[in-house]
């Protein structure tokens, strides 16, 4: 009667799951599928595809701006996440809750609070005014905002702490028998962190780089913001098609902007996720 009965009590359990999938997941990817397949009179058509090749310069730019922001998150993170898992425990608790605490705070606060800290008369700029009047020098300012670099640095701040948590899941996981056992057998810190501790944090590099680049290519809020809408990113383009704030809605062509992007995040996440079967298959790799 039991074994009868655990078939019945899995679909149960699963059925809020699969419901939340369908309702959320499946059914908005439908129609997405649809409105980019079809024009204002809802007949099938490719034609809006082609406004990938209309906008190659503004996903270019997406895409450039995304992977910077992701390697500075990467050598940032990695040395953070490295120290952290070799801190003493109550160390670690108090250094995750620092990293976590921007996150509780709302996404549009964060970066209008860098707006405030980066335009001509924020925070470094008058420090740095103060500084040069010290000196009995007139300084007019840095250009610290409404450029490219505003932008990497919101990404970077926004998004760093995904980078962050998953590298140090995978540092903690690390036995420090490994790393005696390899001093052991003759390897100096270097050789130790080479060929046993990096190799081993891979699958936590790799989620830590799909958590950031994923969520950096499909910003919008970021590039307005501390960008100052000189440069339009993808999710700028998608945005302004579905809610007409440059005074044109057309959900085709922002439908087809989305699904292109949908495309490229699946395949970068198949490729990470390759990288990381590759990196659990071949473990940690030899110290000599």
């Amino acid at each position: 009667m039991r074994k009868n009965r655990d078939p019945i009590n899995k679909k149960v359990m699963l059925a809020p799951f699969s419901g939340w999938m369908v309702l959320f997941v499946l059914v908005p990817i439908a129609l997405v599928v649809y409105y980019a397949f079809s024009n204002a009179d809802r007949q099938f058509t490719l034609s809006n595809l082609h406004w990938m090749y209309e906008y190659r310069g503004t996903l270019w730019l997406s895409v450039k701006l995304s992977v910077i922001a992701t390697v500075i998150c990467m050598l940032l993170a990695y040395p953070i996440a490295y120290a952290m898992s070799r801190a003493s425990e109550k160390v670690q608790r108090n250094a995750t809750l620092f990293i976590m605490l921007p996150m509780w705070m709302n996404f549009l606060v964060r970066t209008y609070a860098w707006m405030t800290i980066l335009e001509d008369t924020g925070l470094v700029n008058n420090a740095l005014r103060g500084i040069a009047g010290w000196f009995g020098k007139e300084f007019d300012g840095l250009s610290l905002i409404n450029n490219h670099g505003a932008i990497v640095l919101g990404m970077v701040y926004n998004f760093l702490p995904y980078m962050i948590l998953p590298i140090y899941t995978a540092l903690t996981k690390i036995s420090y028998s490994l790393i005696e056992a390899a001093r052991d057998l003759g390897a100096n810190g270097g050789q130790v962190f080479g060929k046993v501790i990096l190799p081993m944090s891979v699958p936590g590099i790799i989620s830590g780089i799909t958590m950031v680049f994923i969520p950096s290519i499909s910003t919008f809020i970021i590039s307005k913001i501390l960008g100052g809408g000189k440069d339009f990113l993808i999710g700028d383009l998608i945005e302004d098609y579905f809610l007409g704030n440059s005074g044109v809605v057309n959900y085709n062509i922002g439908a087809a902007l989305s699904l292109i992007i949908m495309v490229m995040i699946l395949i970068a996440t198949f490729m990470m996720n390759h990288f990381d079967k590759d990196a659990k298959t071949s473990g940690g790799g030899s110290v000599i």
